[in-house]
Order: C-alpha cells, then structure tokens, then sequence
C-alpha cells in the first residue's frame, strides 16, 4: 500500500510501525516507529501533523491499536478505513481447531508430550511455557529472547512469504505432529496450512478478535481507491 500511496502525487504519506521487528523492511515513504501512547497520544498524533486520512492495516490481532485508532480519528474528526485480510477459510481436508486465546491453544495441546510447531509471535509465546512437556519448533521474524522456559525448544527466523513446498518440508524434518497458528489471512503465511493439510496435521487456531465496526476492506487496491475518492484534490496535508 506505501508503493502505491508514495506514487500519488498531493499526498503526503506517513508509514506508522510498531517497532516489534528488528530489521524492518526498507519503504518508499516515511517511516516512524513506536506506539503513540494510547488514544490520546494517536489523538494529538494526528492533530499535530494535520492529518486527514488514517488507514488502520495492522495485523487481525491487533485489536488494541484498532480500538485506540477508531477512538482516536472519532474524537479528531479524521476519516478512517481499515484494512482487513479476510480470513482463511477450512477447505477438504483441514483439521482445524479453533480457541478463545493463546492460553486455551496451550491447554488444547493436552497433557501428552507432542511436537508441535508454534507460528506466532513472538509476545504470543508466554502461554505455553505452562505447557512445557511438549517439544516446541517456533518459527519468528527476530529471534526469540528471552527463550520460552522449557527444556524442549527450537528456534528458526525467517520472513514471508513462505510457501508450502518449504513448510512441508519443515515440518517434516521437525517431526510435527501439530501446529498453532493464527488465522492471519492472505498468501503470505498460508504455506504452513497447506503443508499441514497436505500431512494431516491439526491445526490449533486462536479466535481473531473482535474489531471496532468500521469502514472496511480486504484489498490494497481499494485502500488506495478509497484515498482517491474521499480525499479532495487539493485539501490533502497527510495519510
């Protein structure tokens, strides 16, 4: 969505980062890293730099920030969209189990040691240190620090997108006999839910969470035709 917006001229774009990721990806626009301080720090955020358009496109599970944004652009007035992936949805041969949070995914790996591949991130990770018999795989963007406090774990990086080819083949070699994930959406990480179909693997997914009830999308393309129209030519200051 930053390639598209930084090619519109009028339009001065602002990408906002949380600042999990160590080594973020370079960007065609401005980059400011860090959280704002709750609603009213994404409040004056957005008075102080005369912003008229903010688009939430943070993760499905981040719904502090998705309140806080909704929050914030009612009490200044500023137009709002989200962008949001549509979710996975089962097909043939899926054996999905879906649960509340990240402690219930931890107890649905049951009390018999297994060996299990944790596709999160890594703050989503505490939980199943309470579960620590099993034999973890866990899969990051940076690595894992401190470690889960369990006798059995191993850490590989990477990011996306995977594709299922890879996955397969990292699972088998980890002798994976089942996979927690979240259900992020989109093509980028759908590699791992297709090798576990292709392995009969189950898939443990916690819930996506409840979201503010805003205007919304799925694709990049219509976030971008969005700005397009509802921003009059020659009244943009920021995005």
């Amino acid at each position: 969505m930053a390639e598209l917006l930084a090619r519109r001229h009028g339009l001065a774009v602002t990408l906002s980062l949380a600042g999990r990721t160590a080594a973020p990806a370079a960007q065609p626009v401005p980059v400011r890293i860090g959280g704002f301080g709750g609603v009213q720090g994404l409040a004056n955020y957005l008075s102080e730099e005369s912003i008229d358009a903010l688009i939430d496109a943070t993760h499905p599970y981040a719904a502090v920030i998705s309140a806080n944004a909704a929050e914030a652009a009612m009490s200044t007035g500023v137009r709002l969209l989200a962008l949001r992936r549509a979710p996975w949805v089962a097909v043939a041969g899926d054996r999905w189990t879906e649960v509340a949070d990240m402690q219930a995914a931890a107890s649905a790996l049951g009390g018999a040691p297994r060996r299990v591949f944790l596709a999160l991130g890594r703050k989503d990770l505490a939980p199943f240190a309470a579960a620590a018999w099993h034999h973890y795989l866990v899969r990051s963007v940076d690595p894992v620090d401190p470690p889960l406090t369990v006798p059995h774990a191993i850490y590989v990086t990477g990011r996306g997108p995977f594709h299922e080819a890879d996955d397969r083949a990292l699972l088998e070699e980890h002798h994976i006999e089942v996979v927690v994930a979240k259900n992020s959406g989109g093509t980028a990480t759908y590699g791992k839910i297709a090798a576990a179909r292709a392995l009969g693997l189950p898939v443990i997914m916690p819930r996506r969470p409840l979201l503010p009830p805003v205007p919304a999308v799925e694709a990049v393309e219509d976030a971008v035709a969005w700005v397009d129209h509802a921003l009059a030519p020659g009244a943009v200051r920021g995005v």
